[in-house]
Parts: structure tokens; C-alpha cells; sequence
């Protein structure tokens, strides 16, 4: 009707729609809030729809089997849904990336083909995005959300996708409902607010209509949802794969990434303020890094199931709600994933990065997990969306091997294809397909058989076991975190429905946790709840993360001077602290050169207290200087700084006058300081009151005492917070 003149329009308007009064736009709009029982879900093209729940499958004895392609409903939904907004991702809009290597160091010929996990003298090529889900492009990094993890192989045979999380689950099992999962944690459509976050009714009302998403939240309550950095988190392949050995035999597979810096996170006040001071700190973390030559590396892992016990567990392998734990399924690391180089530049390279979970190479192959088959025909059908039909051909998407193939035209084509014919097979029998011996992809036989039928296999159905696991392996300080998580997002919620219910689902995980969170909330406080296996799994839990090393390489550490520091103090913080790879930043009252207390040396800070905050470093070192010391004294912003650095847990050290400025800036005397040249550390606070060498002895002793002092100040930073200061309570007893 492009064409027609408005009085026409409005014929053919009336003859669909029928008249309406004034002839409004508006008066075309629906209300939700109209809607009742009585009314029923249909489709864009008005036919009404038996289910929203589960994509029609073939069914076979055991409830398992593909989805079908000839689902109308299933496909109305994802391709309504990809479609949703142009040209922004729908989902993990706000991103960033690198790009590096993979080597495989344990072949595994034994499961699969692939050589780009048998050949161990391979080194790949990868990229690697991270992202948040739920925000727009223009979000903060540091908002309580799910952080995608997606690698892209850039193999010899073509390249591997695997779109992953920093958790190892998902909301929803089954791909059709994955509309509604981001359409209630996306901004609430009347009003468009909140942006990036989960904290709001229409997210908490999917999550307790849905039980099967109770495990997932559990996780995004935790500290896993705020991670420190991208170089500190997990990536999860999240979904079932399998791998396919040269013998035609199948296993199932799971992929693991585990950073060798350890799985860290960010306390919430903090993330909440660096969300307004430096919206982009994940980002610069990432770049920083690589610049610096602390090239961020991830083990990679995978944990295997024969075909043959595909059914032996009392969950569904398939099940993207659930992890296979360790205990059961140990994680074989045979890789290691290595970022080592920047963009050159973003939008190219980063934005216009494109991914589909149906990219495997010959070795590797699907399962029957029906969100993962629902993935496979999204993310295609997406990427046509955003980028056109020939985003493959884009320099960040394009194979490193050759590409042969009759595809022509479209929107954005790059390739110039010489010759008389574009289609097969041809009288020049050019250009054939492969034969498997050729390296060509050939779908692993199964066997399929079953019905017609929207449903899930019964084991399916459990859906508070093992957020039951996840919760009982959170240590003490994980387990606070999570409590106030849950307080504040549900706090939140204006609707007393949607939090009281929520007070209640809680009870099915633990009692102790429901009542706490109704305390804060206002809910009816639960009297009983389901009975707790008692079960835990440790490797779940970041504080008891095995086989990381302690290292304060790419660690941040502020150093605070003014006019009249301690220049010995202050070099030699700075000398250890480079040479361990860490970065320190000077810190000023201003921007200006700082002069030394011995007049000769001086610095140049770069920020300054206003300018910087203590968010945005993992450590806080003072050195001593009279004059330096009570300059920073007399000011309230460095005060501050010391109160909010003690506040997040983080870890202090200061020498000489500077330790009476930081006790009295901390105002706790439970926190004990040094009163001699011996190094005292109490609650991840580290001192050395410095003596006046007045002998060669006392000199000796000092130097000492100096080396002593930083090996424990480094200490206490790479091991991330000094969690026993918040068990203690005494964060919470410093006003910041």
C-alpha cells in the first residue's frame, strides 16, 4: 500500500480491520493488561497455538529425539524473534573481543577426527567475543548479567563455532521458549526500563512460572554474574555435542574453558559504581592486558559420555538446565586457548563478528538437545538478519581455507566468481562434492525413530535438585552474596505477586536463604520448604577453585603520593610490582608532578583522586612521607579512597606514616597495624612502620622487613579479597 493516497489507504484499512473511531493509530493498539484466561495464544497469522513450551520432535521410547523442522509454531516464534531489531544483536549487543591461538596438547583420537583436536602440532587461529546478554550496546560492562563466551576457530577444514556462557547452564530447555526468556529480562515494553537489568517484575514473573529455569538463576544470583574481568571467567559451551572417532563411534561432550588467572568477581557495591564511573571497564581490562603482553589463557577442557550411557544418570544429558558433574563426568583438560592480539579496529573486526552453533568441522556433531537444535536454526537465520546473506564472506568470518560453491549474489557480496557455470552438477563436472575420505562433513547415522509429539523426556522434570547442588557448594561468603543478590533484585519488584511468589520458590531451594530474602523483601516469611539433598559439588564454587597459581600479573594497584612521599617506599612498590607484570598507577591529589620528601626524585601521577576511583584497582599501596601523609590526611577524596578500597575487600598496604593514615582513615581497631620494622598483615591490610636505620644492623633489618612486606602485600592481592574481612563484618562497619 506504499503507493495508494491516504484516502485509499484508509478504504483498504477499513475493509481488513473495519472502521475505528477517529481513525487513530492508537486506537490499533492491544492492551496485555485486557487480556484474560478466556483469550488463547495465537500466531502472527492468527491461528491458535496448542503449546509455547516445547518444539514438535520426533518421539521416540525414551521421550528423546530431534526437533522437526515442519513445526510452524517453532519457527514463527525464533524467526519472528531473530528478526526483532536491526542492525543491533538482539542479544549480546555489548561486546568485546580478541584474537589469539589454540593448541591442542593431549590428542584425542580416541573420540573424534578432528584434527584441530588430535594434531598437537597445530596452533589455530581463534577470535573470541565476550558480551553481556540482556543490555544494549550502549550498557555498562558491569551489570549483574550472563556473560557470552564465543570462540571461533579458524580451522584448516573450515570453521568451529562455540557460542558459549560463563555459566554452564541455561534458562529454558527448549529452543521455543527462548523468546520469552529475553522478553522478560529485556527492558518492560510499556516504559522501556530497566536497561541491562534483571531486577524488575517481568523477569522474576518468568522466572517462577518457569521451575525449570530455577537452577540458572541460582547461578546469576551468584558472583559469577559480576565477573572482575573477562580474563577471569569460565567459558561453558553450555549444550550437548558429540564427537565422532575414526571407528564411526559416538560420545556426548561438553566444552570448558578455565582461565589460568582464576575465576574472580567484583564485589556488588563495587560493580554498581563502575557501572556510572567507567562504563567500559571490562573492555579496557581486556585491552589493557594484551597491550601490556599479559596475554589472558584458558585450559581447555571437555567432559565425555559414551553413547552407551547416555541414560545411566538420574538427569538428562540433554538437558541445558543441568551440568554434569564433576564427580560423575571429571573435566579431561587437553588444550589451552590463548588471546595475544587486539582489533585493529572494532566495529570490523568485533561487531561485525558472526557465530552459528550449527558451524562444527567433520569429528564433531550435534545432539538431540532441543534448545541446541533451536540454536542451530536461529543464530543462521540471525546473522542473515543483521548482516546479509553473505556475512560469511566479511574478513572476521571468513575461513582460512578455501571456499568452492555455487553460491552467488546478495547483498554485500565480496567474492568475484570467474566461469559459465554456477550450479551442480554441470556438464564440466566442476567443482563436486566431497567424499568423507576427502574431508567431507558426514552426519553421524543415528537411528531415529519415534512420533510426532511436543514433549520432554521425564527427567526433564527435575528442576530444583541441582540448584539445590549449587547453592549447598557456595561457601559462607558466596552463600551472603547470593542472599543479598536476591534482596536486591527482588526489592526491585513493585508487584507483591511477583515477589512474594518468588519468596516462596525460594523455599524449594533452601529454607534458610527463603526466609532470609523475605526479611529484606517484605514477603510472607516460609515456615517449610522442599527437603535439601545436602549434596555439594566444590568445584561449583569460585573460593574453592582448584589449581590456580597465585599471581598479581595485569592486577592494578594504586600508589597514592602528594609533595613529600617517600621515594624509597614508592620505588621500590613500583620496581616489584612491574616486574611481576602487575600495573601500578600513581595516584595524585591532582595531575601534577610530585616532588619526593629528599627533593630529588619526583613523579608523575596518572589520575587523580577525583579523576580515578578505588573501584577501578585491585590493590591500594601508601607510601610513607610526613608531608606526604598528611596532605592525604587533610583530604577527604583520599580518605575515602582507603575507607571504599577496605570496604570491597581489597588488599592495603601501607609503610611508614602512611600506616597511622590508614588506620585512622579504616577507623577500625581490630584491624592491627605495625609499630616496628616487622611486617604485620591483619585482615588483608599489610604494614611496616619503617624505621630510621641509626646501624648497619638496623639497616639490614629493615631491608628485611621491606622484602617480607611485599611478598605479603602481593600475597594478599593475588588471592583476589580478603574474604575474611567481610565474615568478620568489618567492611560493613566502614562508612564508603
Amino acid at each position: 500500500m506504499a503507493g495508494l493516497v491516504p484516502e485509499t489507504m484508509q478504504k483498504v484499512t477499513h475493509a481488513v480491520l473495519g472502521p475505528r473511531e477517529g481513525d487513530k493509530l492508537k486506537d490499533l493498539a492491544h492492551d496485555t493488561k485486557d487480556m484474560t484466561p478466556k483469550d488463547r495464544l495465537t500466531t502472527d497469522y492468527g491461528v491458535k497455538q496448542s503449546t509455547a513450551d516445547d518444539w514438535l520432535k520426533a518421539v521416540s521410547p525414551d521421550q528423546a529425539g530431534p526437533l522437526l523442522l515442519e513445526d510452524p509454531f517453532g519457527r514463527e516464534r525464533i524467526m519472528r524473534f531473530d528478526h526483532e531489531r536491526i542492525p543491533e544483536r538482539v542479544v549480546h549487543a555489548r561486546g568485546s573481543g580478541a584474537f589469539g591461538k589454540f593448541k591442542v596438547f593431549e590428542s584425542i583420537e580416541d573420540l573424534t577426527f578432528a584434527p584441530v583436536l588430535t594434531d598437537t602440532t597445530r596452533e589455530t587461529p581463534v577470535f573470541v567475543r565476550f558480551s553481556t546478554v540482556l543490555g544494549s550496546r550502549g550498557s555498562a560492562d558491569t551489570v549483574r548479567d550472563v556473560r557470552g563466551f564465543a570462540v571461533k576457530f579458524y580451522t584448516q577444514e573450515g570453521n568451529w563455532d562455540i557460542i558459549g556462557n560463563d555459566i554452564p547452564v541455561f534458562f529454558i530447555q527448549d529452543a521455543i521458549k527462548f523468546p520469552d526468556v529475553i522478553h522478560a529480562g529485556k527492558p518492560e515494553p510499556h516504559n522501556e526500563v530497566p536497561q541491562a537489568q534483571s531486577a524488575h517484575n517481568n523477569f522474576w514473573d518468568f522466572q517462577f512460572n518457569h521451575t525449570e529455569s530455577t537452577h540458572m538463576f541460582m547461578w546469576t544470583m551468584s558472583d559469577r554474574a559480576i565477573p572482575r574481568s573477562f580474563r577471569m571467567m569460565q567459558g561453558f559451551g553450555v549444550n550437548t555435542y558429540t564427537l565422532i572417532n575414526s571407528k564411526g563411534e559416538r560420545h556426548f561432550v561438553k566444552f570448558t574453558f578455565t582461565p589460568e588467572l582464576g575465576v574472580h568477581s567484583l564485589v556488588w557495591d563495587e560493580a554498581l559504581k563502575l557501572a556510572g564511573q567507567d562504563p567500559d571497564f571490562h573492555r579496557k581490562d581486556l585491552w589493557e592486558a594484551i597491550a601490556n603482553g599479559v596475554s589472558p589463557k584458558w585450559r581447555f577442557g571437555i567432559q565425555v559420555l559414551p553413547e552407551a550411557d547416555e541414560h545411566k544418570f538420574d538427569f538428562d544429558i540433554l538437558d541445558a538446565t543441568k551440568v554434569w558433574p564433576e564427580d560423575l563426568v571429571p573435566t579431561r583438560y587437553i588444550g589451552e586457548l590463548e588471546l595475544n592480539c587486539n582489533p585493529d579496529e572494532f566495529f570490523t573486526q568485533v561487531e561485525q563478528a558472526a557465530f552459528c552453533t550449527s558451524h562444527v568441522v567433520p569429528g564433531i556433531g550435534f545432539s538431540d538437545d532441543p534448545l541446541l537444535q533451536g540454536r542451530n536454526f536461529s543464530y543462521f537465520d540471525t546473522q542473515i538478519s543483521r548482516l546479509g546473506v553473505n556475512f560469511q564472506e566479511l574478513p572476521v568470518n571468513r575461513p582460512v581455507c578455501p571456499v568452492l560453491n555455487f553460491n552467488r549474489d546478495g547483498a554485500l557480496r565480496h567474492t568475484i566468481t570467474r566461469g559459465t557455470v554456477n550450479y551442480w552438477p554441470n556438464r564440466y563436472e566442476a567443482c563436486p562434492p566431497a567424499s568423507r575420505e576427502e574431508g567431507a562433513y558426514v552426519e553421524y547415522p543415528q537411528k531415529v525413530a519415534g512420533i510426532k509429539a511436543r514433549m520432554r523426556s521425564d527427567k526433564f522434570k527435575d528442576h530444583f535438585s541441582q540448584a539445590q547442588l549449587f547453592y549447598n557448594s557456595m561457601s559462607p561468603v558466596e552463600k551472603l552474596h547470593i542472599h543479598n543478590a536476591f534482596a536486591f533484585e527482588l526489592d526491585h519488584c513493585e508487584d507483591p505477586v511477583v515477589y512474594g511468589r518468588m519468596v516462596q520458590r525460594l523455599a524449594d531451594i533452601d529454607l534458610g536463604l527463603a526466609q532470609a530474602v523475605a526479611d529484606k523483601v517484605g514477603g510472607d516469611v516460609p515456615r517449610e520448604g522442599r527437603p535439601n539433598h545436602g549434596r555439594r559439588a566444590p568445584a561449583l564454587s569460585q573460593h574453592e577453585f582448584p589449581g590456580i597459581k597465585p599471581t598479581i600479573a595485569s592486577r592494578r594497584i594504586a600508589i597514592l603520593v602528594a609533595d613529600g612521599y617517600d621515594q624509597a617506599a614508592f620505588a621500590a612498590a613500583y620496581a616489584a610490582a612491574s616486574a611481576a607484570l602487575a600495573v601500578p598507577l600513581v595516584i595524585g591529589t591532582n595531575r601534577r608532578k610530585v616532588t619526593a620528601a629528599d627533593g630529588a626524585g619526583s613523579t608523575q601521577p596518572h589520575h587523580h583522586l577525583e579523576g580515578f576511583r578505588s573501584t577501578m584497582v585491585d590493590a591500594l599501596f601508601v607510601p610513607g612521607g610526613a608531608q606526604s601523609a598528611a596532605t592525604l590526611a587533610r583530604n577527604g577524596r583520599a580518605l575515602h579512597w582507603i575507607r571504599e578500597a577496605f570496604g570491597h575487600l581489597k588488599t592495603i598496604g601501607a609503610t611508614g606514616e602512611a600506616v597511622e593514615l590508614v588506620q585512622n582513615a579504616i577507623g577500625l581497631p581490630t584491624v592491627a597495624v605495625s609499630d616496628s620494622a616487622e611486617v604485620r598483615e591483619s585482615y588483608g591490610v599489610v604494614t611496616l612502620k619503617e624505621l630510621r636505620p641509626e646501624s648497619l644492623r638496623e639497616a639490614v633489618a629493615i631491608a628485611k622487613g621491606a622484602t617480607g612486606f611485599m611478598e605479603k602485600f602481593f600475597y594478599g592481592i593475588s588471592q583476589h579479597r580478603c574474604w575474611e574481612r567481610e565474615l568478620a563484618g568489618l567492611n560493613n562497619q566502614v562508612a564508603y
